[in-house]
């Protein structure tokens, strides 16, 4: 198995789409593809309490 880096930016409590590694790193530890975390994302908004909510780790 692969280890991404979890993010490194300034604010962990938002998912940033347009950054790649973060997307790489919650999909990885979702377990969910790049489409159904953009999914999530557009239906319950970026943070990432939703969206764990929604895809419980």
């Amino acid at each position: 198995m692969s280890h991404v880096a979890a993010p490194t930016r300034h604010r962990t409590d938002r998912i940033d789409l347009t950054e790649d590694g973060e997307v790489a790193y919650w999909t990885e530890t979702l377990g969910v593809s790049e489409e159904e975390l953009r999914r999530t994302v557009a239906e319950v908004g970026d943070a990432v309490e939703a969206v764990c909510d929604r895809h419980p780790m």
